[in-house]
């Protein structure tokens, strides 16, 4: 596994999230058929909380990122991006390892939405979260803390 940083974001990087987010997810939406070039930035635009979100580099250059929103009943996982190329390398189960443990001593159950489709789902499966709902496009998940399992 290469050497990861994690650090805050800041509003400067929305427009790198962005473009990440159309490439990671530019073959589930097609394969869903609901891509749309423009759509896929603005929806990140319009929902990016710098204050829960934490820039993942390697070797210094942005490599990726993950958001952890706090809400009434859980935490809700989003925007968990990785350059394709570091896809399986070990990054992506560190970090979200790491999360997960923080949720895990305050007690707090994650959740988490996830194309239809998409190989991540197998990523989350393995961390113990579970199928809440579905529907023709996203698959809801939870996990609850380890002390609760």
């Amino acid at each position: 596994m290469a050497d990861w940083v994690a650090r805050p974001a800041s509003t400067a990087d929305v427009e790198a999230v962005a473009e990440l987010r159309a490439v990671v997810l530019r073959a589930d939406l097609e394969r869903l058929g609901r891509y749309d070039e423009h759509r896929v930035r603005q929806r990140l635009r319009d929902k990016f909380a710098p204050e829960h979100t934490w820039m993942i580099e390697v070797g210094g250059v942005f490599a990726g990122c993950v958001t952890l929103r706090p809400a009434e009943d859980a935490h809700w996982l989003e925007n968990f991006l990785l350059t394709p190329h570091l896809h399986g390398g070990g990054i992506g189960t560190a970090v979200l390892a790491g999360l997960l443990e923080r949720c895990d001593r305050a007690g707090i159950p994650v959740r988490l939405q996830v194309l239809q489709g998409s190989p991540a789902r197998r990523l989350y499966e393995r961390h113990g979260f579970t199928v809440e709902s579905e529907d023709p496009v996203d698959v809801f998940m939870v996990r609850e803390p380890a002390v609760h399992r």
